[in-house]
């Protein structure tokens, strides 16, 4: 049992890395590294970079704040720094497990706070959802303002189209998925009075009550407002680092906000950190506009290894921090 358990947990580890470092391999192997490395000692402006990295930790504490709205519409009471530690905590656990991160959040929240931890997945859900709608207004408002680019993106990137119409035009997908219908209908309609779908049954519905919380939390529009606030603080995380080479800093925000977009598409594939499929997208949305190949793998590389870097050592800051703070029964705050 012991064998298997780390045998899952390394295929779990070290699959996603290999996927992702066979595409970062594919996409540097012919690359001049000669020039690459003296981009990154001579052609840099680390102060700037060093900046910038400030708005991805206070994006990351209002994301904190903001699921603190959806807790406390559930009529929980919480220590903020809680929520804190556990979102910063939630990217270093995602470098090693992809998306695990997520359910450790919810799991360490429960351990500290005990909040019913399905009612705590549904609110985490419910704000993946909001980070996945946001993203997908900023790429439809850039397909409709800046066609050409997707037009020129996918000519220069025909594997693409190609690889979404082996996958979705496959009539073995949608045979899967209406025989993965059927499976859950037989088993809730049927197999009801059984224990273990007695337990998933309500466990979904905690799931369910915690995802209702944004139908039940009284100040909407701070939610709002704070969804913006962290998407534009993400996007000077990323748009600021432009500023430290002399190939980007003249592109301007429009490029910038179309570069941002697609790596934020990119940080949705499954492997650590985004790895491989980040730089793909930046490096292919730099090159459409002008960007030497060369130049535009250069700012893909350090830009990506900075900021996992210093969001990984956030979220180690994170995680050593919640038992030292928990050792003492603190003040409670509701918000």
């Amino acid at each position: 049992m012991v064998f298997k358990r780390i045998l899952r947990t390394a295929v779990k580890v070290f699959l996603p890395l290999l996927l992702g470092g066979l595409l970062f391999w594919f996409l540097y192997r012919k690359m001049n590294f000669t020039e690459i490395w003296d981009t990154i000692k001579h052609g840099v402006r680390y102060d700037i970079l060093l900046f910038s990295l400030l708005f991805g930790l206070i994006a990351n504490i209002v994301r904190a704040y903001r699921w603190g709205l959806l807790v406390h519409s559930l009529g929980e009471r919480f220590k903020l720094n809680n929520l804190i530690y556990a979102v910063l905590g939630n990217y270093a656990i995602n470098f090693v497990l992809p998306r695990v991160g997520e359910v450790w959040r919810c799991g360490i929240i429960t351990k500290y706070e005990k909040i019913s931890f399905s009612k705590l997945l549904g609110t985490l859900l419910i704000d993946r959802m909001s980070d996945t709608l946001t993203v997908g207004i900023l790429t439809v408002l850039i397909f409709f303002f800046h066609f050409d680019f997707f037009t020129n993106f996918f000519a220069r990137n025909p594997g693409l189209v190609e690889g979404f119409q082996e996958h979705f035009g496959s009539v073995w997908l949608y045979m899967a998925l209406v025989v993965l219908i059927s499976v859950v209908w037989f088993t809730f309609a049927r197999l009801s009075h059984l224990t273990l779908v007695q337990k998933t049954k309500g466990l979904l519905k905690n799931v369910w009550e915690g995802m209702k919380s944004v139908w039940l939390m009284k100040r909407k529009m701070r939610f709002l407002i704070q969804t913006v606030l962290i998407w534009m603080l993400y996007f000077l995380f990323f748009y600021i680092t432009f500023y430290a080479f002399d190939f980007t800093k003249g592109l301007g925000v429009g490029v910038g906000l179309i570069a941002f977009t697609m790596s934020s598409i990119a940080v949705g594939a499954p492997v650590q950190g985004g790895i491989g499929a980040w730089h793909f997208m930046v490096i292919a949305t730099l090159v459409s506009f002008g960007v030497k190949e060369g130049d535009a793998a250069a700012f893909a590389l350090v830009v990506h290894t900075t900021q996992s870097i210093w969001t990984a050592l956030c979220g180690l800051f994170g995680i050593a921090a919640l038992p030292l703070t928990n050792k003492e029964k603190p003040s409670v705050i509701s918000e």
